[in-house]
């Protein structure tokens, strides 16, 4: 297997943590967004959409996704599980990891792409350009507010998002948790379930990566 990692964009990072997690040692290969790299010729022809992260297969079968590589990997290397054991696990992780996409991933990019003059034309990743929209900055501040709340309201219930174990949703909301500086953002003082959750996360030694 070859994984096209990027050590500063959290998207790869949430793959990075989870091979960690599953205690498996893949080749990698920096792609450095900021240099322009996952725009060459090179890397267009493993994945044309230039995203990374980038898990290439034994069968050389490229996943150019979280979900479809963690699956993957899961499938592959099954212990320990991060994707649930029973039916209703893993349709609470897969409904989690969602969720936290979609609420919490979608509006910090929103937020970050749309304001950053270094993202000038790049509001959207991928090989074509598209201008900014500031009021999408401006929403995405607004929804990742209401994220916190999302975050908060489960975390009081359950140790984990998808219940008692440390499972999936819990890479992706813990790098969206720290990528959110990027627009100022942090875990609001009195969200003390969040904050409980994010030291034992980060006491991890994956969360490191």
């Amino acid at each position: 297997m070859i994984f096209y990692d990027c050590a500063t964009a959290p998207s790869p990072r949430r793959a990075r943590i989870l091979i960690a997690e599953k205690g498996l040692d893949i080749e990698t290969r920096e792609v450095s967004i900021a240099d322009g790299a996952h725009l060459q010729p090179e890397f267009l022809r493993v994945n044309p959409r230039g995203t990374v992260p980038v898990l290439v297969t034994d069968d050389g079968v490229a996943l150019t996704e979280n979900l479809g590589i963690a699956a993957y990997l899961e499938a592959r290397c099954p212990e320990p599980p991060l994707m649930g054991t029973t039916p209703e696990e893993k349709g609470l992780v897969l409904m989690w990891n969602a969720l936290v996409e979609q609420q919490g991933g979608q509006p910090i990019a929103e937020a970050l792409r749309n304001s950053s003059p270094a993202l000038a034309g790049r509001a959207l990743p991928g090989p074509v350009e598209f201008e900014q929209i500031p009021a999408l900055a401006e929403r995405g501040r607004r929804r990742v507010a209401l994220f916190w709340d999302l975050l908060e309201a489960r975390l009081r219930e359950s140790r984990y998002l998808a219940g008692d174990s440390f499972t999936l949703p819990d890479i992706t909301a813990f790098v969206f948790v720290e990528f959110a500086r990027v627009i100022r953002a942090t875990i609001p003082e009195g969200h003390t379930a969040t904050q409980e959750w994010y030291a034992r996360v980060r006491a991890r030694p994956a969360a490191a990566l």
